[in-house]
């Protein structure tokens, strides 16, 4: 089945993270069933609460936002989920399944159409290019190679 698939459907990984508004709101579990329900294969996963500091990091493509400040002291209000998933084009597929920016663009059966209240309580974070992806799981992960998928 391989060589039937195109150039540009390559295996990729992306980053998503789960914003403090869905662990605290009880999503994780729906959001995890959706991508692996999608054919994504989870590669790494895990919880934790993010540090002014490297949230800063994560997020320096807002710095100059008007809400900047607002959202880290957000995105440090509780525990996030840190995940990397694998699969065929997997940052464009992820971001199609994640939803706009603004929920209420989403289709309801987008994670953000169905799950988001407005869009500074966005659920869910989802890389947006291969540059992205590398350099956010460079962030959470650093050197922690990623899980062995195990496949029955």
């Amino acid at each position: 089945m391989e060589e039937f698939l195109d150039e540009k459907e390559s295996k990729e990984r992306t980053f998503v993270l789960i914003k403090p508004d869905g662990v605290q709101r009880g999503f994780v579990g729906k959001i995890i069933r959706r991508f692996e329900e999608k054919g994504f294969q989870l590669s790494n996963l895990k919880m934790t609460w993010a540090s002014e500091d490297k949230m800063k990091q994560h997020s320096i493509h807002l710095k100059t936002r008007p809400f900047f400040k607002s959202y880290i002291k957000y995105m440090t209000s509780g525990p996030v989920i840190l995940m990397v998933w694998e699969g065929r084009n997997a940052i464009r597929a992820a971001r199609l399944l994640i939803g706009e920016t603004f929920p209420h663009n989403c289709s309801p059966k987008m994670i953000r159409g169905e799950f988001s209240l407005y869009v500074r309580r966005g659920i869910i974070h989802g890389s947006d290019s291969m540059e992205a992806a590398s350099r956010e799981i460079e962030l959470w992960f650093g050197d922690e190679s990623p899980i062995p998928i195990f496949r029955m």
